[in-house]
């Protein structure tokens, strides 16, 4: 079962991209997202798309400019996240078949964002908008729009947010931070996916 939970793994170094891929497929979350701004993100992606690429969709996050959709697609990233809402960074991500999911907060950001062609949104900063935002945005959105919840969405409040008609998380702090032991990283996964099936349930 694939849960629509993003794994964003900001500051993780390449020498601990494959087991952390490893621990977070196991436990269920299948999504990861590598921050360009972490250390070597590049060469962490290319390491967990090799080795879980076919049961995973890996990718980047904080992608800012067309030439770093080139750099990940290369990579072997298939996911292409943005805090922001940029036309051109969308197109190219498309023009690469990738998945292509951009930060927004607002109807003029959500409409040109899909109008880009945008497979799914980021609500972001999700704390800053709350449920409620998302609920007051859902009514001009087109019906079948997919919105993440990023940045304040979590295991505490998943049952808010998907009341709220959130789709899905991003899932950041929470799950990983470096320095986090492989054990704790795993049993924090656990506890997310845990929350997240009886939120649904």
């Amino acid at each position: 079962m694939s849960r629509p939970l993003i794994a964003i793994l900001r500051g993780i170094s390449p020498n601990e991209a494959e087991a952390v891929a490893e621990i977070l497929v196991e436990a269920g979350i299948d999504r990861i997202e590598v921050p360009l701004n972490s250390p070597s993100p590049l060469d962490s992606i290319e390491r967990m798309a090799k080795r879980y690429g076919h049961r995973a969709l890996i990718g980047a996050g904080t992608v800012l400019a067309c030439k770093e959709v080139d750099e990940v697609y290369a990579a072997g990233g298939r996911l292409i996240v943005s805090p922001n809402c940029d036309p051109a960074v969308i197109a190219r991500t498309k023009t690469h078949d990738l998945q292509s999911w951009p930060g927004i907060f607002t109807p003029t950001e959500a409409f040109a964002a899909l109008s880009a062609g945008a497979d799914g949104l980021k609500l972001f900063p999700g704390a800053l908008a709350g449920p409620a935002g998302l609920k007051a945005l859902r009514a001009v959105l087109p019906e079948g729009t997919q919105v993440f919840a990023v940045g304040g969405a979590g295991p505490g409040n998943f049952r808010d947010w998907i009341d709220a008609t959130a789709d899905g998380f991003g899932i950041g702090s929470a799950l990983y931070a470096p320095g986090l032991s492989l054990d704790e990283v795993a049993s924090r996964a656990r506890r997310i996916v845990q929350a997240y099936d009886e939120a649904v349930a």
